[in-house]
């Protein structure tokens, strides 16, 4: 039996902790000249002209609200199939997260359903790029545009992904990403926003630093230190030590991206004949970074979701579920009535999927180790 093969894992080589080295030896490891470079390197990347890199992707989601300002009275369209930080940060502005379902073949959100929840208090819509396949973003620009809201790209799987000839970063009003170690590339925690406005960017810049606004016209009055709050800001600062590590990542992105892009295909060419089993679908409109591999088991399985579960960690294959519906959790069934039922596209995936290990560095023997047992699972012949 192999060591835990995990769904997901960081890919860190000789370059990247020279790069975290040489910071370490610097002046500056932290609010240094590195943060610049990677905000500007990540910026072109994704075909933004401003990107601002902060603690985490929660908080990237978070500055992205505030920016938007949203707040207190205003609702903001989530898709319920997404990691519960995707509404949470509407929470976080004291506004209401009103909650649809998903397609079926992509599993991002339904902009059928969303234009059926557009109201007068309605402000914002967030868009996830599920597992990095990207949303049907024609019909959600179309949207916005028609009831004069903002679009937030929740791109925390999809960094690298390209819908339609436009990197994903470019399309909406502001893109989350998140910098995780199971993400495309790692600083360790970290994210950035990326938006084409330099309005936007001025808050999003001010937001992460306390809210703290300089003005070189104020040093001759009242001093060089003098600094004024004027709105509540967080510090949700990224270190140098990250940047670094960062833009070195960045560096290796695209070589990254085909290689899980392989694996996916892989996968797909292996488990095709499955009855069991379906598997998650690339349209011919968009390239995905494919930040995870999820399955959904059919009723042609003779094993339940959990017992193929329990039998693969027993395998040491740290197969994962991608996710809990947001409408499950007890915060959200208390504070907006949510029940079981109301979102059948969601609830029917949750029911069945299977996230499989994608990452970087999964060997091809590693691999077929998880297909072998994965089918061993399912009681189907080789």
């Amino acid at each position: 039996m192999p060591k835990i093969i995990p769904y997901g894992h960081q890919s860190i080589d000789k370059s990247d902790i020279q790069a975290v080295v040489q910071v370490l030896k610097s002046d500056r490891i932290t609010q240094g000249p590195i943060i610049d470079k990677f905000e500007n390197a990540l910026a072109k990347f994704v075909g933004a002209k401003y990107a601002v890199c902060v603690s985490s992707g929660t908080a990237a989601l978070h500055a992205a609200c505030i920016a938007s300002g949203i707040e207190s009275g205003d609702e903001v369209i989530v898709p319920t199939l997404s990691f519960v930080a995707t509404a949470n940060c509407v929470l976080y502005c004291g506004a209401k997260p009103v909650l649809v379902d998903v397609y079926v073949d992509t599993l991002t959100i339904n902009a059928e359903e969303v234009a059926k929840k557009i109201t007068k208090k309605t402000k914002a819509i967030i868009a996830v790029d599920f597992a990095g396949h990207p949303a049907d973003w024609d019909k959600l620009r179309k949207l916005a545009q028609k009831h004069d809201l903002i679009l937030i790209d929740d791109a925390a799987h999809a960094l690298g992904s390209v819908y339609k000839e436009k990197s994903i970063g470019s399309i909406a009003g502001l893109t989350a990403f998140s910098f995780h170690p199971v993400k495309t590339i790692t600083t360790g925690e970290g994210g950035a926003i990326a938006t084409n406005s330099e309005a936007l960017y001025g808050r999003l810049k001010k937001f992460r630093h306390h809210g703290i606004e300089k003005d070189k016209k104020n040093d001759k009055k009242y001093g060089s230190w003098y600094y004024e709050i004027n709105n509540l800001g967080y510090n949700y600062r990224i270190t140098d030590l990250q940047a670094a590590l960062g833009l070195s990542q960045l560096k290796k992105i695209k070589k990254n991206i085909k290689v899980r892009r392989f694996l996916w295909n892989r996968y797909k060419e292996k488990l095709n004949n499955l009855k069991a089993i379906d598997l998650p679908i690339e349209k011919d409109n968009a390239i995905s970074a494919w930040h995870i591999y999820p399955i959904r088991l059919n009723n042609k399985a003779k094993k339940s979701r959990r017992e193929v579960f329990d039998f693969l960690r027993k395998a040491n294959i740290g197969v994962q579920v991608h996710y809990i519906p947001i409408h499950f959790h007890s915060l959200y069934k208390k504070l907006f009535g949510y029940a079981k039922g109301d979102f059948p596209v969601a609830e029917k995936y949750y029911e069945s999927a299977l996230s499989l290990p994608l990452y970087v560095s999964l060997s091809k023997q590693d691999q077929d180790y998880v297909i072998r047992k994965l089918k061993e699972s399912l009681y189907e012949e080789n």
